[in-house]
């Protein structure tokens, strides 16, 4: 392990300590060393699509929506390479859940996202992508 020393104005080094509180680090080198790791794991997988992540989609859908609730699985079986869990919830009368876990390209990851919460009658989705 190496060790770095940095330096920083007043203002910043408050607010990166608020920060680390507010998360809940038990110091700066375990705050700083997570940023570090996210941001350039971030950098990574934008450099690279091709690279490996872990994405979770979560997505409302109307499942009076003809032949959506059948559409949804279709695309997950097809992507059965992609996709490793599925959580599904009933929301109301008219509105479901679904959360899925993808693990792979992050090209893959993305088109098999875009393509569920295109379909008519998902309402609202949206993909968090983990850098692996």
């Amino acid at each position: 392990m190496q060790r770095l020393t940095i330096s920083i104005d007043d203002q910043l080094a408050q607010q990166f300590d608020e920060l680390m509180r507010r998360k809940g680090y038990a110091n700066r080198s375990e705050a700083f060393r997570d940023m570090l790791r996210r941001e350039l794991g971030e950098m990574a997988r934008e450099n690279d699509k091709s690279a490996e992540c872990v994405g979770v989609l979560s997505y409302i859908y109307d499942h009076h929506e003809r032949q959506l609730s059948s559409r949804l699985a279709e695309m997950q079986h097809h992507h059965h390479g992609l996709t490793v869990s599925t959580m599904h919830a009933h929301l109301s009368h008219d509105e479901c859940v679904e959360t899925l876990i993808l693990n792979g390209a992050t090209d893959e990851v993305e088109a098999l996202a875009e393509s569920v919460i295109s379909q008519t009658g998902v309402r609202h989705g949206r993909l968090n992508l983990i850098p692996r």
